[in-house]
């Protein structure tokens, strides 16, 4: 499990809240259906679950198990390029989705994920209100994320430098 690598565990030891959280986020990525980006992500408030989510496709559409990688290039801002999976929706953005369809506000709310989310998922956590964002992992395209959770007062806690390439 990627959570044990950064948390020791003492035995009869009740996890803290971070730990717990993490490792129900732990347990929700292995959902995923896309083995590139395989994560989960929990959202609470006041200590309680208000949603989840998993990097995976729509519902009725082939997943990438199925169906294999739907690969684009991406020019960077430093000019270099990256291939992204499109056929999955990210983690952070499913658990979003999954709360405006069940009708549950996300003000003031922490998330808990993999590492440190992609532009377009920060941009949604700005959007809906959430507060304090902790990851496990640094993403190796994480930067523009940093700063804007800065500019935005949105509190970012990474656990580990661990950079996470894909």
């Amino acid at each position: 499990m990627i959570f044990k690598i950064f948390f020791k565990k003492i035995r009869n030891k009740r996890p803290t809240w971070d730990e717990y959280f993490f490792e129900v986020m732990n347990a929700v990525s292995e959902r995923a259906t896309c083995d590139r980006g395989k994560s989960g992500c929990v959202i609470v408030r006041d200590n309680q679950i208000l949603c989840t989510g998993y990097v995976g496709a729509p519902p009725h559409f082939p997943d990438c198990y199925e169906a294999g990688h739907k690969l684009i290039k991406v020019k960077n801002d430093d000019g270099t390029e990256s291939e992204h999976c499109v056929r999955t929706i990210h983690a952070e953005e499913n658990a979003i989705l999954q709360a405006a369809r069940m009708g549950i506000a996300l003000e003031g709310a922490t998330l808990y994920c993999k590492m440190t989310p992609c532009e377009r998922c920060a941009r949604m956590i700005m959007r809906v209100g959430i507060k304090k964002v902790k990851c496990l992992k640094k993403y190796h395209r994480g930067q523009w994320t940093e700063k804007a959770f800065k500019k935005a007062k949105i509190k970012l806690k990474i656990l580990n430098k661990i950079i996470e390439k894909y």
